[in-house]
């Protein structure tokens, strides 16, 4: 049972009008009687919430940041008309814009109010129930009672590095030989002759060609097709730390986007693992059409773990996974400390059979306060600043010592530098 507020207005207003009048106890019980037996009535009369039917319907996913609409249905299969309050509680990162709405709904009858949101944060948003409040005629009392109405939006990443497509894209028909522009790489497919013009490496001249010929001949060369490219997302620790608005692992599946779609794009066969210490998500075996959609629903729900990552068992999944030689592109931190002590002993085993690129995301704050000098307190901080630098530095070079190719880059930046990486390793036959 619900009293609403203006059962009590009534009540007020009944009592000072008694007050006024004839100033008595007996004037203001009676007059407390009335509204008593008015709310009573009233809540006999009220519809019953019991039986509502609800349903669901409309938008199951969306983009982060996009708007979506979900429209929630009810009938009232009682005798009595339901007119009322209805609240369909949402989390706040949903980002729902009107979660209580008024309702009437005759005997019989459905009606359905549309829920919209802009969600403001990834993964499963799920609204578990429904709150009714039925009003009387008078308005004075009604009924009141929650249902079980489970709903979920899965908020998807925003794969905001879409822009960069094309022009990547575009890159790689070059390098398939649909324009003019071939190439040559160790290892990848003889395709036709042509003139030599400076710059090309003295490598891919054919002496016998350019004998029989007035200029200089050069072998052009298509870069291999079905390649193998196992992402790894690493979901421990450092992948939690923010860089501006959003958490690292936001910024390297961004670019894990860009690049599974560019190498379906050149015939490479792409999965794709998440890890901490242990499998988080995991995507094999999906056709160049159904990648995209299988990788950002598999990215969806994960969240960084606030664990260091098991960087053995992250090199023994690899292994298991891919037995022929592949790309493995690691997205992970470059901090000094969790790498030196975990990842970079476990590597000559992924560098001797596979070609290993490591991408991470670099702090821009952490170069802007490098370059303050403004008072005592900022040359401090600048100092701070240029050691950890430094120790990226350390680290990228220890890397690249061991066949690791490196690329370190702020958020807006990642995806694209991780994608011309590829199309470079492409390039030069080194997949």
């Amino acid at each position: 049972m619900a009293i609403t507020g203006r059962a009590g207005l009534l009540a007020l207003v009944g009592i000072v009008v008694v007050a006024l009048g004839v100033p008595s106890w007996t004037g203001v019980l009676a007059v407390l009687g009335v509204i008593a037996v008015l709310v009573a009535v009233d809540l006999l009369l009220a519809a019953s919430v019991r039986g509502l039917v609800f349903a669901r319907s409309g938008a199951t996913s969306a983009r982060l940041g996009e708007p979506v609409e979900v429209t929630l249905s009810v009938t009232n299969p009682g005798s009595r008309p339901l007119r009322g309050l209805l609240r369909d509680a949402w989390p706040p990162s949903a980002g729902v814009e009107q979660d209580r709405f008024r309702i009437a709904v005759p005997p019989g009858e459905r009606r359905s109010v549309v829920v919209r949101m802009t969600p403001v944060r990834r993964g499963d948003r799920s609204s578990a129930r429904v709150t009714v409040r039925a009003l009387g005629p008078l308005g004075l009392a009604g009924r009141q009672g929650s249902h079980r109405v489970p709903g979920s939006v899965r908020v998807l990443p925003p794969f905001r590095s879409r822009r960069h497509l094309p022009s990547r894209l575009a890159r790689l028909q070059q390098l398939d030989g649909r324009q003019a522009a071939l190439v040559r790489g160790e290892g990848t497919e003889f395709d036709s002759l042509r003139e030599y013009v400076i710059g090309d490496d003295v490598r891919s001249i054919d002496w016998r060609a350019s004998a029989r010929a007035a200029d200089v001949m050069v072998r052009t060369w298509r870069p291999e097709r079905d390649r193998r490219v196992l992402l790894v997302l690493d979901t421990g620790r450092t992948s939690a730390g923010r860089v501006g608005d959003a958490p690292r692992l936001d910024a390297a599946m961004d670019a894990a986007l860009l690049l599974a779609v560019l190498a379906s794009r050149a015939g490479d066969r792409v999965d794709f693992l998440a890890y901490d210490r242990q499998v988080r998500a995991d995507v094999r075996g999906l056709a160049a059409g159904e990648l995209l959609p299988g990788l950002v629903n598999a990215m969806a729900p994960l969240e960084a773990s606030l664990v260091e990552t098991d960087a053995r068992g992250m090199v023994a999944e690899v292994l298991r996974r891919v037995r022929r030689r592949s790309l493995v592109v690691l997205l992970t931190g470059l901090d000094a400390a969790p790498l030196e002590e975990g990842l970079l002993p476990v590597l000559p085993s992924v560098v001797g059979r596979h070609q290993l690129l490591l991408a991470g995301v670099a702090d821009p704050g952490v170069a802007a306060m490098a370059r303050a000098r403004g008072d005592a307190e900022a040359v401090y901080e600048a100092a701070a600043a240029e050691r950890t630098l430094a120790e990226r530095r350390h680290v990228t070079d220890l890397l690249a010592q061991r066949g690791v190719e490196v690329v370190d880059a702020v958020p807006d930046e990642l995806a694209p530098a991780l994608a011309d990486r590829y199309l470079a390793l492409k390039a030069a036959g080194r997949l």
